[in-house]
């Protein structure tokens, strides 16, 4: 059984949702990602205080690194670490990596994956970098705080710009689903009409970012999964989107799917949705099932843009 949530008497954790065949999940460990949404922050959990940690480890360098490194400073002197990634994400660097921070490491291949195990060493090396190195800072080109691991956590995604470009004035009730770091919810927010806005990430790193970015009252940050029902959203008179299309590293066409299913349940009748999406996803059909009308206004750079109307 997963405990979900920080707990002083934790002994175990999981980062991630490894396939169940290629490892086990140590008893009673809890879930640390941040991107299922309620999980326990591995950042808080203390040093050298768990026996265990099962991994999939993320596929970006610096993401990878400052969780393996909060992982094994976590995990107590002699502790078993268990890290697994697809070959061709990061997989086939797991075992350096580990043996760069002094772990003692076997390394398995199975199933288009490498599985390493890990006994953590009495003075691991390399930590205090690793994480300093995966930390949240604020970075001057975007002018916001921002940690790896984000999506488009150094850049402004250009998706994100062109939407940023032809968004108009906007008012009244409305959310940002899948805000990030909170760079369209700014803008959003420069009008003096709109009465409230959502922020909405499955990412907690992003939605820690928005909170710092993004001060304004009028605003509220939810770490949330859109797929499910939470937060609670109706009669809003507005959605902005920059939906996701991959899951896990592999495009998945049904995260924007559910992106426009929710908005259209979100808003009141007459309500619109502002969404930018790559060029070759087939959002048409979903968009006009679910709005009374559907308006392509722009198409540029290899994205689309979209306003419909409830």
């Amino acid at each position: 059984m997963l405990q979900s949530d920080a707990d002083p008497d934790m002994r175990a954790v999981l980062y991630g949702l490894p396939p169940a065949d290629l490892a086990a999940v140590p008893d009673g460990a809890a879930q640390v990602s941040p991107l299922i949404p309620g999980s326990a922050r591995l950042e808080d959990v203390s040093e050298a205080s768990l026996e265990a940690a099962l991994l999939l480890a993320p596929p970006g360098t610096v993401e990878r690194r400052y969780v393996l490194a909060l992982a094994i400073r976590a995990v107590r002197p002699g502790g078993r670490l268990v890290t697994l990634a697809p070959k061709d994400k990061g997989g086939t660097r797991l075992a350096k990596e580990l043996r760069g921070f002094g772990c003692a490491v076997t390394d398995e291949p199975r199933r288009h994956h490498r599985i390493c195990t890990a006994t953590r060493p009495e003075a691991p090396c390399g930590i205090e970098a690793a994480v300093e190195a995966g930390a949240p800072r604020h970075i001057d080109n975007l002018a916001l705080c921002t940690q790896p691991g984000i999506f488009s956590w150094d850049r402004l995604d250009p998706g994100t710009a062109l939407l940023l470009r032809q968004l108009p004035p906007l008012a009244g009730r409305g959310a940002d689903f899948g805000c990030g770091l909170g760079i369209l919810a700014r803008a959003v927010l420069k009008s003096e009409k709109v009465a409230s806005l959502a922020l909405i990430d499955i990412d907690r790193r992003a939605i820690e970012m928005a909170r710092r970015n993004v001060a304004d009252a009028r605003a509220t940050a939810h770490w949330a999964d859109l797929r499910g029902a939470s937060p609670p959203l109706s009669g809003l008179d507005f959605v902005v989107s920059n939906p996701p299309f991959h899951d896990g590293g592999a495009e998945d066409q049904a995260l924007g799917q559910a992106f426009i299913a929710r908005a259209a349940a979100a808003l009141r009748p007459g309500g619109t949705l502002h969404l930018v999406a790559n060029g070759h996803l087939p959002y048409e059909a979903p968009l006009r099932a679910a709005f009374r009308t559907v308006t392509p206004t722009v198409t540029e750079g290899g994205y689309k843009l979209f306003e419909a109307r409830k």
